[in-house]
C-alpha cells in the first residue's frame, strides 16, 4: 500500500503529461486548420482584388467642369471630384496601391527639367471618349478616367500608333516626361506592353510605316512580362554602324500592370538619358550621333497603356545666374499631385540644384511663391500655391539643409499669369514655384 501511495505523483505527473500532449496535438491541429484557411481566404483575396483592379481600371465615367482643375497635370491648382477613387488621399501609397516614394528616396536622381514649356497635354481639353485634339492615330484611341488615378488620360489598345500631331520643333537640348499606366487587353488578360519612339518623321501628317519608321529615332519598349529595352535605328552609311540595343534586367526596373510610372527622357545633343522613376536605367552618350537624326515627332504604338501629363520643354536652366544675378528664378520642375501640396520626389533633382546654390551663397536669403492657373476657385487656388510654397520652404530645410531662417514662402494662386490661361501648354506654364532674391 506504500508503494502505491508512493506512485501516486508520479502516476498523476505521467497522466497530466499525456493529457498535455494530447492537448497540444489538438491545439496544433487546430492551428494548423486556421492557418490553412487564413492562406486559403488571402489566396481568394487577392484573385479577387486583382480581378477587380482589371475592372476598375477599365472603367470611364463623363467628368463635368464644375469649378474643377486640369486634373492630373504634373503641377496642378484648383479642386477636383473627377476620380470616382482617389487613392493618393493615403499619403502612404501611391495610387493604384504603391507605396509612396519619399523626397529621399530619390537622392541619385539628376534629372532637371527643361525650361520653357513648348508642347503639355494632360488632356483637360477633350471629352471623354473622344480622340484628343493634339494627336494623330493610324489606330485607335480615346480620352478616359480611372476609379484610381486622378485626371484624364489617354488609353489604347491596339497594334497601332498614336503620334503628336504636328512636329515638334526640338532643339539640340530637351526633356520629354509622361506617366504611363501599363494595362491589359491586346493578348488576353496579361499586361500587352507598350512601346515609345522619339523619332524624326518622313511625313509631317501620316504615319511612317515599317518597323524603323522615318528618318531614324530612339525607341524605348516594354515587353509583355514587363521587362523594359531600347534601341536606336538611322539610315546612311555614316550613321548605321551607330545603331544601339539592350534589355534593362533586373526585377525592380520591370513594370507592372495597373500600376502608373513616370517617365523622364534628358537629349543634350548626341546623348540620350532616361529615367523611370528615381531610376536612370539608359544612359547613351552617343544615342543620337551627330548629323544622323533630329526628332521631332513622339510615337506611342504596339501595345496598351495609358500616358497622361506629356511636357515637353527646352533649354537647361541657369539657375545660378537666375537667382544670384538676376534675382529671380521661375522652376517648372517641381512637382505636386493633383490638388495636393506634397512635392513629388521627382522634385529632386531641380531642389539638389537650388539648394547648391543657396549652400555657395550662404548670405542669400529667399522668398518661395507658388502660383496657379485660373482653373478653380480664386480662394481654393490661393491658399493652394501659399501651401505649396511652404511645402517647398520645408523640403530644402528637411532635406537639404538650409537654414529656414533663410526662407520665406507665400503663394499668389493664380494672380499673377504668365501666359494666357487658354491652352493646356500655357497652363503650365502658369503653374510655377518662383524663387526670389531677397
Amino acid at each position: 500500500m506504500k508503494t502505491i501511495l508512493k506512485m501516486m505523483p508520479v502516476l498523476i505527473l505521467l497522466s497530466l503529461a499525456a493529457n498535455s500532449e494530447a492537448q497540444i496535438k489538438v491545439d496544433l491541429k487546430k492551428k494548423l486548420e486556421q492557418q490553412v484557411n487564413r492562406r486559403l481566404n488571402q489566396k481568394a483575396d487577392q484573385a479577387i482584388d486583382k480581378a477587380l483592379d482589371t475592372v476598375e481600371d477599365s472603367i470611364t465615367g463623363d467628368m463635368k467642369k464644375d469649378g474643377s482643375t486640369n486634373a492630373g497635370s504634373a503641377q496642378q491648382n484648383g479642386t477636383t471630384g473627377q476620380s470616382q477613387v482617389n487613392a493618393s488621399d493615403n499619403s502612404g501609397e501611391k495610387e493604384g496601391g504603391q507605396q509612396q516614394e519619399t523626397l529621399q528616396s530619390y537622392s541619385k536622381y539628376d534629372f532637371v527639367a527643361g525650361e520653357k514649356v513648348i508642347f503639355f497635354d494632360d488632356f483637360s481639353q477633350d471629352a471623354v471618349g473622344d480622340f484628343p485634339a493634339l494627336w494623330n492615330t493610324n489606330g485607335s484611341a480615346e480620352v478616359v478616367t480611372t476609379n484610381l488615378f486622378p485626371g484624364k488620360w489617354m488609353k489604347f489598345v491596339m497594334d497601332q500608333c498614336v503620334w503628336t500631331d504636328d512636329l515638334l520643333k526640338l532643339p539640340e537640348n530637351y526633356t520629354i516626361e509622361f506617366d504611363i499606366i501599363p494595362i491589359g487587353g491586346l493578348e488576353g488578360d496579361g499586361m500587352s506592353g507598350w512601346h515609345m519612339r522619339l523619332m524624326q518623321a518622313k511625313n509631317a501628317k501620316a504615319w511612317d510605316s515599317g518597323s524603323a519608321p522615318g528618318n531614324g529615332g530612339f525607341q524605348f519598349q516594354v515587353e509583355y512580362f514587363g521587362r523594359p529595352g531600347y534601341s536606336t535605328w538611322f539610315y546612311g552609311e555614316a550613321c548605321a554602324p551607330s545603331k544601339l540595343s539592350g534589355y534593362i534586367d533586373g526585377d525592380d526596373k520591370k513594370q507592372k500592370m495597373n500600376q502608373k510610372y513616370h517617365i523622364a527622357i534628358w537629349v543634350q545633343k548626341t546623348r540620350i538619358r532616361l529615367y523611370q522613376d528615381q531610376n536612370k536605367i539608359v544612359d547613351l552618350p552617343k544615342g543620337f550621333p551627330a548629323g544622323c537624326v533630329k526628332p521631332d515627332r513622339l510615337r506611342f504604338e504596339y501595345g496598351a497603356a495609358m500616358i497622361s501629363n506629356v511636357r515637353i520643354a527646352v533649354g537647361a536652366p541657369d539657375m545660378r545666374s537666375k537667382l544670384i544675378t538676376e534675382g529671380k528664378l521661375i522652376t517648372y520642375g517641381i512637382y505636386f499631385d493633383v490638388n495636393k501640396d506634397a512635392v513629388k520626389p521627382e522634385s529632386y533633382g531641380t531642389l539638389k540644384e537650388i539648394a547648391t546654390v543657396l549652400q555657395e551663397n550662404p548670405d542669400v536669403k529667399v522668398k518661395i511663391v507658388g502660383h496657379t492657373d485660373s482653373d478653380g476657385a480664386d480662394a481654393s487656388n490661393l491658399d493652394l500655391s501659399k501651401r505649396r510654397g511652404a511645402s517647398v520652404k520645408n523640403e530644402l530645410v528637411k532635406t537639404f539643409g538650409i537654414e529656414a531662417s533663410r526662407l520665406e514662402s507665400d503663394g499668389m494662386g493664380e494672380s499673377q499669369p504668365v501666359a494666357p490661361n487658354d491652352t493646356p501648354a500655357n497652363k503650365a506654364l502658369n503653374r510655377r514655384v518662383e524663387f526670389i532674391k531677397l
